[in-house]
């Protein structure tokens, strides 16, 4: 039964609920990236500077990379945040929120690791 009403709702094009808030997904998506990229720079970049440097500059380091990130992530917030309610929840921004988030992400996973190679590479 359950299955025929979600065939018949799809076939009308009704989803039973609402649409998707572009604002608050970018807003999780920027926390949680904010996130990653903070315990990644903790585990990756400050254990490989600590190979070379015993002192505070590794821990120094993470603070100015950390808030280095802030006003990136805060870029992409606050180009999603600008929106209205209607534009909030249009469909059609899929493909550009997608281009964004992908963004973001790259820039949260990417960041660590080439540091992490670069402070390899310059303590080796």
């Amino acid at each position: 039964m359950n299955k025929a009403l979600r065939n018949a709702d799809i076939a009308t094009g009704h989803t039973g609920g609402r649409a998707r808030d572009w604002r608050k997904a970018m807003s999780d998506n920027v926390a949680l990236a904010l996130l990653v990229y903070t315990g990644m720079q903790i585990f990756m970049t400050v254990g490989a500077m600590k190979q070379g440097v015993s002192s505070i500059v590794p821990y120094l380091a993470l603070i100015v990379l950390v808030a280095g990130i802030i006003p990136a992530c805060r870029w992409f917030e606050r180009r999603w945040s600008d929106l209205s309610d209607d534009e909030a929840a249009d469909g059609a921004l899929k493909p550009t929120f997608r281009r964004d988030q992908i963004l973001l992400w790259a820039m949260a996973i990417g960041l660590p690791a080439a540091l992490t190679a670069f402070f390899t590479l310059i303590f080796s």
